[in-house]
Formats: structure tokens, C-alpha cells, sequence
């Protein structure tokens, strides 16, 4: 085999699943854009991942500057050597890291040091097979941290919040699926895609669950018991009202994927994998002798175009003021701000996650003067110039309940007056809102092109030795628009969202398959 044909298949393999959603996810989100209310906050949502969708394909640039944790699952004829393709895969991770296709995401679990090249220990996950065809078949899925928190694992019996005793059946399976698409609420990037393993023991439960992500979107189950079941779980997940970012609304979810296999006695694992609506997975069968790609998988049946999408923006409904604000901002603006306001923000933001969030909660000063400023729960992709500029290639918001044992401590502290993320925040920092006057907004995750597009220059960095995800940026925006979702006057979206969410799925308790 040419080692060097074969590492330019996986190079061309990352690329296209970092930046160009398959066209079985694509119909899945026009099918869901199609039957949201117009002018909601969740038909906005949609509006802008169509939108983001687009510029990744123009951009050739990751969907979401998450660009996950890659995993290989590999089928190769008997005799093909296993260890170059390994070689490869290696090599077109680290150029792809280069390029700024992938974010560098591979970090030492005992002193979080960055590899920088998305290699190391444990990174990327390549699984084999064998197989009695001739050609090799490679899959790629590449799952961000913010689904990957979501995933859940149940075991039976047990008590569930809102469902009560889920036994050792199907209607126990049920509500543990029922239960797993509750409890991700907007973390995850709703609308979302999930795969069950039942069955297995604790590991080979979740790798059944994760396999389940590379079936297509639209096909159907062979084994019938599982098929009503997951007709029945897209159906009436989409019933619960979390809604596109959890902003509530009519879809939840667009995909359900259920395998079973054979347990021990005396366990019973429901095992779930939550994906994000940026279901980056592609695959190729590759030749055995050349390395050179034959086939693209997960590109049967229609396209979908989101041109047609560009000119017709979706407002939110005119009850929802929009308010541009520029830092630094006083208490006073932060006071007239209310759940569901749109604000546009001009000006400086700061970049600051988990490693900044744990610093400054010990550091005596921050890097730069915070008073009345604006933290992005953000870790972008960045690329240097020939002149040593750096530039923004991807920059979404990263799930902010990470950052609630710090959020309210810090921005007191250091007089931070808002917060940018998505999937909300908890209660402490939500009475710090209330005492300090602050604000939460939520931007729509995954949209790393669309708010990219809203950095106009990157005017300096600091504490770069967290790694260029970790860092934290200074970043010069233009139109940068989010929604309020936690107000200074102890109003939480996010909260109403989920208690209307629970009350809605404790109507799903009774029997079903019995």
C-alpha cells in the first residue's frame, strides 16, 4: 500500500468531517427548521446553524471549534498492516491540527499540558477489525465535549426524576432514553442525535451506544422491538419543549439509534450517547492496494442546499428587544436587560474557560483589567501568519456549566458584568447575577463560523500556557448576538425550560411496550 496516497485519504477524511455536515444530518436539520414556529427564539437558532453550515462548506473551516475527540472505527481485510494505517491516521491528524482543521484538544490528564498536535496517549481513538472484504472501511465521528458530557449511563432497576421506577424491561429501557434526553437539556447543542446500547457491561455498553452514532440518519432498524422503540422516542422526545439550544420549541431531537447485545445476570446497563446537531461523522472505503479513497459513505439520497436560506434572516418575536452594548458596560445597562432580549455586542471580549475560570478564582489580578468587561466561555481554533497575527478560524461558545463552581466568585471579584456560553447556568451563579448585576447570554452552540465571522481582530492573548483553547484571547467584535437567558433580576430561561420540560415527561410514566 502507498503510505503516502493512504495519509492523504485520512487528511481528506478529517477535513471533510471537521467542516461538511453528511447529507443525512443536513435533511435531518431542514426537516426540523421546516416544522419550528417562525420568529421564535428557536427558529432564530436554526436560522443560524443553517447559516453556519454554509460558511463552513465556504470556508472550508470546522463546523464548530469543538472539533472533538476523533474516533476511528476501522474494518481491513486479513493481512493489511494495521500499524500504517495507524501511521497515517497519525500523520494527517497532526496536519490537519496544523491547518487549523482541528482544534489541538489532546491535553495530559494529571497536568493539562496541551500536545498542541491533538496526539497522545489515548488521542485519536482508532478501533479495528477484520473483515472477509477486500477494501478497507474507514469511519470518522468527531464528537465534541459538550455532547460527550451529556452522555448518561443507567442501570436497572433504578428511580427516575419525573418517570419513577424504571425495571428491568422495555418500558424501563424507555424511560431511560426518555430520562437521557431531559436531563442533556440545551448542554448538549439541542437539537441532538443519541445512541443506546442496552446491555454489555459498563465499557462495552458505551462502545455500543458510540457504534450506534455511525448508522445513517434515515435507516431503519432490523430488529422490530427496537424499531418501535426508537419511533417512539423521536416522537414523543420532540414532545418535551427543550427546543433548539433549550430555548424551548419543537424539536429536541432529530435522531435515535438503539442496539442491543447479551449482559450478565446480574447487570442491566442502559447506555447513552448524546450527540450534538454538528453530527460530524463521514466514512470512505479505501483501496487495500493503493490507499486511495473509492467511495464516500453517508452521502446517498438528496442534498440540502441552505442557500436559499442567506437572505431571509429570522427575527425573534417582537416582545424581545434588541440591545447593542459595548464595553465597558455599567450596572445600570445590565439592570434593563430581561430574559429574552437580544443583545448585539460591539467592541472587546475576553476568551476564558476552564483553566482560566480555576486561575483567576486563586490569581491575586487578571491579565487584563475585567471591570464591566465580557467573558466568551469560548475555546477557539486559531491559526499564525507569515507575520506572526493570529487569526480567529472557528469560535463558538463551550457548555458553561463547567464554570459554575467559579462564574459568580469571579465576576464579582474582578466586576465582570456579562457572560457568554451556551446551556445556561446553575443557581449560585445565578444569585450572583442578582447581587452583582450581571447578565448570562446565550449564544448558539456550535455556530464556531457564524461568530467567527463577528471578531473583526484579535488584539492580544495571555496565559497561553493553558494551550491555545485554554488561553484567553483578546477579541474585537461586530454584531456579536446572543439572547438572555439569565437576567440580574433572578430570571433564569434555562431554569423554566427544565421544570416545564420535567412536568411534560412525567406524562410518559405509564407502560407503553408492556
Amino acid at each position: 500500500m502507498n503510505l503516502e496516497t493512504l495519509q492523504q485519504s485520512m487528511y481528506t477524511l478529517i477535513v471533510e468531517t471537521s467542516t461538511n455536515l453528511p447529507k443525512d444530518v443536513r435533511r435531518a436539520v431542514k426537516r426540523a427548521k421546516e416544522r419550528e414556529n417562525a420568529g421564535t427564539r428557536a427558529a432564530m437558532s436554526l436560522d443560524t446553524i443553517t447559516t453556519n453550515i454554509k460558511m463552513a462548506d465556504d470556508n472550508i473551516s470546522p463546523i464548530c471549534q469543538d472539533t472533538g475527540m476523533p474516533t476511528f472505527k476501522i474494518k481491513t481485510p486479513v493481512g493489511v498492516n494495521q500499524i500504517h494505517i495507524q501511521k497515517a491516521i497519525y500523520a494527517a491528524i497532526e496536519q490537519a491540527t496544523k491547518d487549523g482543521k482541528l482544534r489541538p484538544n489532546s491535553v495530559d490528564s494529571l497536568d493539562g499540558s496541551n500536545s498542541g498536535n491533538n496526539l497522545g496517549p489515548g488521542t485519536p481513538v482508532i478501533k479495528f477489525e477484520q473483515w472477509e472484504e477486500d477494501y478497507i472501511d474507514v469511519r470518522l465521528i468527531l464528537k465534541g465535549g459538550g455532547c460527550e458530557n451529556k452522555n448518561i449511563q443507567y442501570s436497572l432497576p433504578c428511580e427516575l426524576e419525573g418517570l419513577g421506577k424504571a425495571g428491568r424491561d422495555l418500558d424501563g429501557i424507555r424511560k431511560c432514553i426518555m430520562h437521557s434526553v431531559y436531563q442533556a437539556q440545551g448542554q448538549g447543542c439541542s437539537a441532538g442525535f443519541i445512541g443506546v446500547g442496552i446491555g454489555g457491561d459498563r465499557s462495552s455498553g458505551y462502545d455500543l451506544a458510540k457504534a450506534q452514532l455511525f448508522r445513517g440518519v434515515d435507516d431503519v432498524n432490523e430488529n422490530e422491538e427496537l424499531r418501535k422503540l426508537e419511533e417512539y422516542v423521536l416522537e414523543h422526545a420532540n414532545e418535551l419543549g427543550i427546543g433548539t439550544m433549550g430555548f424551548g420549541g419543537e424539536t429536541t431531537l432529530l435522531g435515535c439509534k438503539i442496539g442491543v447485545m447479551n449482559r450478565l445476570p446480574a447487570s442491566f446497563f442502559v447506555s447513552v450517547a448524546y450527540n450534538c446537531w454538528a453530527y460530524r461523522r463521514l466514512g470512505v472505503a479505501v483501496n487495500a492496494e493503493t490507499g486511495g479513497i473509492n467511495e464516500w459513505f453517508y452521502q446517498d439520497g438528496d442534498d440540502v442546499s441552505f442557500d436559499s436560506d442567506q437572505p431571509e434572516k429570522q427575527e425573534v418575536k417582537s416582545e424581545s428587544r434588541v440591545v447593542t452594548l459595548e464595553a465597558p458596560i455599567t450596572e445600570e445597562q445590565i439592570r434593563e436587560l430581561k430574559v429574552g432580549d437580544v443583545v448585539q455586542i460591539n467592541g472587546m471580549m475576553y476568551t476564558g474557560r476552564d483553566a482560566i475560570h480555576k486561575h483567576l478564582s486563586t490569581a491575586d489580578s487578571a491579565p487584563v483589567d475585567l471591570n464591566g468587561q465580557v467573558i466568551y466561555h469560548c475555546g477557539p481554533v486559531m491559526l499564525k501568519d507569515e507575520n506572526g497575527q493570529w487569526h480567529v478560524k472557528a469560535a463558538g461558545p463551550t457548555t458553561s456549566i463547567r464554570e459554575e463552581p467559579y462564574q459568580g466568585d469571579i465576576m464579582k471579584r474582578f466586576g465582570i458584568r456579562a457572560v457568554i456560553g451556551k446551556g445556561g447556568m446553575g443557581p449560585k451563579t445565578l444569585q450572583a447575577l442578582r447581587e452583582h448585576g450581571g447578565v448570562y447570554l446565550n449564544a448558539i452552540g456550535g455556530a464556531a463560523q457564524y461568530y467567527a465571522d463577528c471578531i473583526k481582530g484579535v488584539e492580544g492573548v495571555d496565559l497561553m500556557q493553558f494551550g491555545i483553547p485554554e488561553a484567553m484571547w483578546h477579541l474585537r467584535v461586530e454584531g456579536f448576538t446572543a439572547v438572555v437567558t439569565m437576567d440580574s433580576h433572578g430570571n433564569s430561561l434555562h431554569e423554566e425550560v427544565d421544570k416545564t420540560s420535567l412536568e411534560k415527561l412525567a406524562k410518559f410514566k405509564e407502560p407503553v411496550f408492556a
